[in-house]
């Protein structure tokens, strides 16, 4: 392999990982927001994105609407259901005292419920994608191809995480939500409603997840089981650190980058196993993460 071709397949590797790490950042960021405030992970998250792009599936390909309207609508029937999950399953196994192994096994349930409810509406029997967002004509970066529609998808997921920032920095709710991730006992002595801030949380899990769903299902066929996306979702989590939602966006975006780069100089058949070498790599380093803070021993 000549120099030429490392460039150019280095270009291409980290131009496109991004574009792909964009999507991973965040669903990344809808499983760490979740985590922070029940430090429970939620095992649905891949369904709960599956869900997203089979009900703009079936709002454009069977209903015939157009995007200016499936996109908010698709938006909101998923927050809808994640946060209706959170607040009928969810609170119930909190107040019921439940520990941190039920409400893994809640979520578990809803993953299930979620694939089967779509497997019976026959949309899952054959694998399909949705129209492209933007043109797919090819732009020239460098010496990279990249396509209007890999921008828009990049743009977007970026515009989304610059929005989270603001809403977490400088919105009562979000520094509500960011309260109950540091002292939920604290939080609730302030003033701040749990059940309404968690039900919330989950909304903006499920919001997050459907618009990354929406970004990438033009670029991947849909099927019930494209919820194992999710397992990247965990490995830019993990990577990033857990318990931070800026280590969440450089995780998606270093495992993006990592996966395009042995699929392009190792082979496409190790780009499963990419992701979970820089788990190990990572957690051998530093064990909380590239951003994630000092490593505090619970009491017990």
């Amino acid at each position: 392999m000549s120099f030429a071709d490392i460039w150019l397949f280095l270009q291409q590797g980290v131009l496109s990982g991004l574009v792909t790490g964009s999507v991973y950042a965040l669903l990344a960021v809808a499983v760490v927001i979740i985590f922070k405030t029940t430090d429970v992970p939620n095992f649905a998250q891949g369904e709960i994105f599956m869900v997203g792009g089979y009900i703009a599936l079936f709002l454009t390909l069977v209903m015939g609407w157009p995007y200016l309207v499936v996109i908010p609508v698709t938006l909101l029937v998923v927050a809808a259901v994640s946060g209706l999950f959170q607040r009928v399953v969810m609170e119930r196994v909190i107040a019921s005292r439940g520990v941190g192994v039920q409400m893994v096994i809640a979520t578990l349930g809803l993953a299930y419920a979620l694939k089967g409810l779509v497997r019976q509406t026959g949309l899952g029997d054959t694998p399909r994608s949705l129209p492209p967002l933007a043109p797919t004509d090819a732009i020239i970066i460098g010496d990279a191809v990249l396509t209007q529609l890999d921008l828009v998808i990049f743009a977007v997921a970026v515009g989304v995480m610059l929005l989270l920032y603001g809403m977490f920095t400088y919105t009562r709710v979000g520094k509500a939500m960011r309260a109950i991730g540091m002292n939920p006992k604290a939080a609730r002595l302030v003033g701040v409603n749990l059940t309404r801030i968690r039900m919330m949380v989950w909304a903006l899990s499920g919001l997050i997840s459907a618009v990354a769903a929406l970004l990438i299902t033009p670029k991947i066929l849909i099927t019930p089981d494209i919820g194992h996306i999710a397992i990247l979702a965990y490995a830019a989590a993990i990577v990033g650190g857990i318990t931070s939602l800026p280590g969440a966006v450089v995780g998606g975006f270093v495992i993006g980058v990592a996966e395009n780069l042995v699929g392009l100089f190792i082979s496409t058949n190790a780009i499963v196993v990419a992701p979970f070498v820089a788990i190990m790599v990572v957690l051998l380093l530093r064990p909380q993460g590239l951003l994630g803070g000092k490593l505090q021993v619970k009491k017990v």
